[in-house]
């Protein structure tokens, strides 16, 4: 077990109306995809430096920019954009996830959610990442306005 020098500083926020108050979602520059690898193969697949990955029973799947899978001649099938939510959220929040999908369901946006100690992650289909945007900043907007009126 790592010693507390290496662990992450802050535990994040749980309290849902704080953090779809303070999301901030930010539009990343760039296309991503999802691709996957024989799991015999994590050592190279690590060479990559991809953004995500998470294995699985049939491989490993990683999430890379596309220049790099078509450089890499990875096959995928659809591309993304990647939307942060830049408060610290704890991995202890109940909801987040579930009011942002809730959301973005609302306008027919799929996403691909993915979370890191400090932030959630969400992968939306390039030509739709401007409305998903536009859906989740409205969203933080009604809670402000919810948090000012109660």
């Amino acid at each position: 077990m790592p010693d507390s020098a290496a662990m992450p500083e802050g535990v994040g926020t749980t309290d849902l109306a704080g953090l779809l108050g303070t999301m901030e979602p930010v539009l990343r520059d760039g296309a991503f995809v999802f691709v996957t690898v024989p799991t015999r193969s994590f050592a190279l697949a690590m060479e990559t430096n991809p953004v995500a990955a998470v294995m699985e029973a049939e491989g490993l799947t990683l999430v890379l920019p596309q220049v790099q899978a078509d450089a890499l001649r990875f096959g995928y099938s659809t591309v993304f954009r990647q939307l942060t939510l830049t408060v610290h959220s704890s991995l202890d929040a109940v909801g987040l996830t579930a009011a942002v999908a809730t959301r973005l369901a609302a306008h027919g946006i799929p996403a691909n959610v993915v979370a890191g100690f400090y932030h959630d992650h969400l992968f939306v289909p390039q030509d739709r990442a401007e409305a998903a945007l536009g859906a989740l900043r409205a969203l933080s907007r009604e809670q402000v306005g919810k948090s000012v009126s109660s």
